[in-house]
């Protein structure tokens, strides 16, 4: 923990005293009808020297899982037990947030316009507002996302590759699974790192739904990390929790046929090669097939949704242990792409 007496934190338009919390609205645009639209910052600014970390929740507005999260921490965090500062940005897309949408108005995914622009479209404006005013006076960020509509997603870090403190940082997380993904053209994580701050992304829950297991989690994580950092002094139970398993490849199950599906496996669940994992059904009819887990591993993601076309995606596994079984070369091509995004799961 550094010594010393902080300074006031300086943000936007104003400073934090030591020991305070303050509330930031930062202009972003108005609607068609002429209201304000402003994106929500509360700084907690600690009463002891420290670092910088940002919390951020809502880059897609129908992730709401993230933004309560925030909403918890903010509650358990007192200035004057906290050495830094936290930036926590409950709603970065309040446009989306509003509209139950993961996009904004122009149907841009803020995830995808980074670095962005003071001049460009409105996704580019906002993302440059966020780098600006948030990247750049933290020294680590902890990013907040949920599946999309109709699937759920296991509570899981996604970390850079080659980024030491935020592979430190995931295991004081300590989330079921840490998963070591590649970074995205203009996406949060990747222009962060970019800028020299690395990142944790927590993927949990599901679109438009709050879920306890994953917010839980997420809260407590963050808990962890804050006292990893050296920001905050943890209870010994707070700090004891087993150590999450690691992967750095997974694939998408899809539906062999369209019927309905009656999946057997949770999140969570550990499957075998050859594995059951559910079956896709004729619903006027008796034919049914069988649809197995093409490797071993961890389900880190499901569909919800029980009617399916051929090619939906079904089930997320996560590849954990060792081969046993030579793979058929359409799998071993899936599982060394890239790990997909919501919106590019389709």
């Amino acid at each position: 923990m550094q010594q010393g007496q902080p300074e006031p934190f300086s943000f936007y338009d104003g400073a934090v005293a030591p020991g305070k919390r303050s509330a930031f609205d930062i202009p972003v645009s108005r609607v068609a009808s002429g209201q304000d639209v402003t994106m929500p910052v509360r700084i907690v600014h600690g009463a002891a020297p420290g670092p910088v970390l940002f919390v951020s929740a809502g880059i897609h507005g129908d992730e709401i899982t993230g933004v309560e999260i925030v909403r918890r921490l903010l509650k358990r965090i007192t200035p004057g037990k906290l050495s830094g500062t936290l930036i926590a940005v409950p709603i970065v897309n309040v446009y989306g947030f509003v509209a139950n949408s993961r996009y904004l108005p122009d149907r841009r995914d803020l995830n995808r316009c980074f670095p962005g622009s003071e001049n460009g479209s409105l996704a580019a404006r906002l993302a440059w507002l966020f780098r600006t005013e948030v990247i750049a006076r933290a020294d680590f960020g902890i990013d907040l996302h949920s599946a999309a509509i109709h699937r759920t997603n296991l509570p899981q870090i996604r970390i850079s590759p080659h980024a030491p403190q935020a592979a430190e940082l995931a295991e004081a997380f300590s989330p079921p699974i840490v998963i070591t993904s590649p970074l995205r053209d203009g996406s949060l994580r990747g222009h962060a790192k970019r800028d020299g701050v690395e990142m944790l992304l927590y993927e949990a829950g599901e679109g438009l739904r709050f879920d306890p297991f994953s917010i839980r989690v997420g809260l407590n994580g963050i808990v962890r990390v804050m006292g990893a950092m050296g920001m905050l002094r943890l209870a010994e139970r707070m700090q004891k929790i087993a150590a999450p398993v690691h992967a750095s490849k997974s694939i998408w199950v899809r539906a062999p046929r369209g019927g309905t599906c009656l999946l057997s496996v949770e999140t969570g669940a550990v499957v075998s090669t050859g594995q059951r994992i559910g079956t896709v059904n004729d619903p006027v009819g008796r034919d049914e097939e069988l649809v197995t887990s093409p490797i071993n591993g961890i389900v880190i993601g499901l569909a919800r949704l029980g009617v399916v076309n051929r090619g939906d995606a079904l089930v997320h596994i996560a590849e954990i242990g060792h081969r046993d079984i030579e793979l058929d070369q359409e799998t071993e091509e899936r599982l060394a792409g890239a790990m997909l995004d919501e919106d590019e799961i389709l």
